[in-house]
């Protein structure tokens, strides 16, 4: 992976696990200081940034991830294809491109920028909440996936079609409609009116 500047900052020379800091933002996306990651996502939250990706292949069809068992936050449902936070100082879209490649060993391609969301979204089995200013990306997903298996359990491409049967019986994260709402303006221009979003 590409070490940036906001990155490097971010990387143990001696494999010690270093707090992650979250940059917390207004109500306007204008950041205004940070927060160590869970402190931020402690009940009632604080707005932060944070990102979400949605790839799909050649036939139009969204590649959605289960989230591995051992995350602490909303482990094994359903979601998006990538979501997180960039570093403080770390551009939305080279955070998502850089997780990306970190969780799925893919590098998406025709990344475009698709939007901002902002929500709160606690959830009731962690007690943890997502107060994000979400910033939207979708692309294409065309190299073989090569997940992390401790931060993906399993992955899978869907139709729209398939994804109300799916989203109906397996939970899905707290976020995950309001983020794909919030796309499909993009999606849809993306994949074109045939694929259904």
């Amino acid at each position: 992976m590409p070490t940036t500047p906001a990155t490097a900052t971010h990387s143990s020379s001696n494999g010690t696990a270093e707090a992650i800091m979250l940059e917390l933002v207004d109500e306007n996306g204008t950041t205004i200081g940070t927060a160590e990651k869970l402190a931020a996502h402690q009940a009632p939250g604080q707005l932060h940034r944070a990102f979400s990706v949605f790839l799909f292949d050649e036939r139009g069809r969204l590649l959605l991830q289960r989230r591995a068992l051992g995350k602490y936050h909303s482990p094994g449902v359903w979601s998006n294809t990538c979501c997180g936070h960039p570093y403080p100082g770390e551009a939305p879209f080279a955070a998502a491109a850089r997780r990306t490649y970190e969780e799925l060993g893919i590098a998406p391609s025709l990344l475009a920028e698709a939007g901002t969301v902002r929500y709160n979204h606690p959830d009731p089995v962690s007690g943890l909440v997502e107060q994000e200013f979400n910033h939207l990306f979708v692309g294409m997903a065309q190299e073989q996936l090569d997940p992390d298996a401790e931060e993906v359990g399993e992955t899978a491409f869907v139709t729209a079609a398939e994804l109300a049967e799916r989203h109906a019986e397996a939970p899905f994260s707290a976020w995950f409609m309001t983020v794909l709402d919030a796309a499909r303006p993009a999606i849809r221009e993306l994949t074109g009116p045939s694929a259904g979003w």
